[in-house]
Order: structure tokens, then C-alpha cells, then sequence
């Protein structure tokens, strides 16, 4: 049986993703939210707007009254680790 595809998590984890790399991904959808797929240094990528959209901490994030940014990048911190990457 094929090994399940890593999460950011997992190859952070294990060293083939830094935190660096995690924070610059999240820095490019908070600057622009249509961002495309992501390639870290690795060769591993993810689609950081599908990994977003398909978070339900984001519409929570969103809901919530009052300044967001923080709140929203820490919701997009958690999706982007959760998100599963696609092999080099």
C-alpha cells in the first residue's frame, strides 16, 4: 500500500520543510489570498488557496468582530500545516 502524501506538518517535522519556509508561504497568501500552488525549496508543494478555502477555521477566523489579521494568519498557519503537499 502506498505511504499516505506527507502534510506541511509532517515534513516540517521531520526536517525537509524549515519554519522559515512555512511563514513565507502564509506571508504570500496574506498578501494575496489568490495565490497559486506553492513550491518550497524541497520540491514538495501545495495549493495554499485550496488548502484555505478548504479550512473551516477560516470562515471562523473571518466571522469573528473586531481586527482579523491575526487571527486569519493563524488560521492560515493551521491550514497550511494540515494541507497534504504533492510530492517533488
Amino acid at each position: 500500500m502506498p505511504a499516505a502524501r506527507p502534510t506541511l506538518a509532517d515534513l516540517r517535522k521531520d526536517g525537509t520543510i524549515s519554519s522559515s519556509e512555512i511563514v513565507a508561504a502564509v506571508d504570500i497568501y496574506m498578501r494575496d489570498p489568490e495565490t497559486g500552488p506553492y513550491r518550497f525549496a524541497s520540491g514538495h508543494s501545495i495549493d495554499i488557496a485550496a488548502a484555505v478555502a478548504a479550512s473551516p477555521e477560516i470562515a471562523e477566523a473571518k466571522a469573528k468582530p473586531g481586527p482579523q489579521e491575526k487571527a486569519l494568519r493563524t488560521a492560515v498557519t493551521a491550514a497550511v500545516m494540515a494541507a497534504h503537499a504533492t510530492k517533488p
